[in-house]
């Protein structure tokens, strides 16, 4: 069996051996040391310090692989932000191009007062029709009468999932979220006058020696690894990766008002635009829910099941015969 077959294999396992590990990984490999104690002869087994040596080249071979994967990752959301810039960069030189084409060929035509009286006031008609964005309105204002007391009260979700708020708008797939943070009187923003901080609960964002526009707890943690910012113009961009990939944000900051999560609708998606991680805890609740369909044991009832079975077989002087199985 070679590494890919042993991951499909074990993948769902390990990560419901992992979920009963709430205190983390040291937890978890404690669990797996005793376990190797007890019932092999890993320790004991080889020559003195045999088991050391297993275990530290088993472990950099793993940590080697899982560092370049994280680097390869890293090198590939650097080129698409290259990439990305780029982009904006070509689209703004094209622009400032046609504007100075257009000033230079420009012609100075002297109006008359009332040619000047029509123009303004086609002017002021376009502002007053200018379609201005608003921010999202709690559920009451939009006549659903279905909804309970509790869920009228929440905000309705933009077209992105997230919310538009008066200083900031968000949007959200279920692996992660873009932050949008406009400075609507700075026509040319750079890096160097923002403020930007990331850690897996927190995140302020703003321009440097002036009061933040975001400083405050996020609704959960987030991958500070894989996030990143960027600026659009006169506006901040950060983009942070979810940890649970399972559930919707009804907030980006504990202290905004909460979304209906209910009025969300999320594109439709593959199971193979799914993260190995992800894609095997779903594909693990999507088996699980047809077994409990037909009535057959889930995957947690099959491997108690196995697990007794080689236990039963390893000890056949022993008597099962009046023991009652869940």
């Amino acid at each position: 069996m070679d590494k890919n077959e042993r991951e499909q294999r074990f993948d769902g396992l390990l990560f419901s051996l992992a979920e009963q590990h709430p205190s983390g990984v040291l937890d978890l490999l404690q669990t797996i040391a005793g376990f190797l104690a007890r019932k092999t002869d890993f320790f004991t087994g080889g020559d003195d310090g045999e088991w050391e040596k297993v275990l530290i080249n088993t472990f950099k071979k793993e940590g080697a692989q899982a560092i370049e994967a994280a680097k390869q990752k890293r090198r590939e959301k650097e080129e698409a932000e290259k990439r990305r810039q780029d982009t904006i960069k070509k689209k703004k030189e094209e622009e400032e191009a046609a504007a100075a084409a257009q000033s230079k060929s420009a012609t100075i035509t002297e109006l008359t007062d009332e040619e000047a009286e029509n123009l303004q006031k086609e002017i002021d008609g376009k502002k007053i029709n200018e379609k201005i964005p608003e921010v999202s309105k709690p559920l009451t204002e939009e006549g659903d009468e279905e909804l309970d007391e509790e869920e009228k009260k929440k905000l309705k979700p933009n077209e992105g999932n997230g919310c538009d708020l008066e200083n900031y708008r968000w949007t959200q797939s279920l692996q992660e979220v873009e932050l949008r943070v406009p400075f609507k009187n700075i026509a040319n923003l750079k890096a160097r006058d923002v403020c930007v901080v990331l850690t897996k609960k927190n995140i302020k964002v703003g321009l440097k020696n002036q009061t933040p526009v975001i400083d405050g707890e996020l609704y959960a943690e987030i991958k500070t690894d894989d996030s990143l910012w960027t600026i659009d113009k006169n506006t901040i961009v950060v983009t942070f990766e979810k940890i649970n990939k399972m559930s919707w944000w009804d907030k980006i900051i504990k202290s905004d008002l909460p979304i209906s999560t209910r009025k969300i609708n999320p594109e439709p998606s593959k199971l193979s635009d799914l993260d190995g991680e992800t894609r095997s805890m779903v594909e693990k609740m999507m088996y699980d829910q047809r077994q409990k369909e037909m009535g057959l044991p889930t995957s947690e009832d099959q491997k108690k099941q196995d697990i007794l079975s080689k236990f039963m077989t390893q000890h056949p002087e022993m008597d099962f015969s009046k023991c009652k199985f869940n």
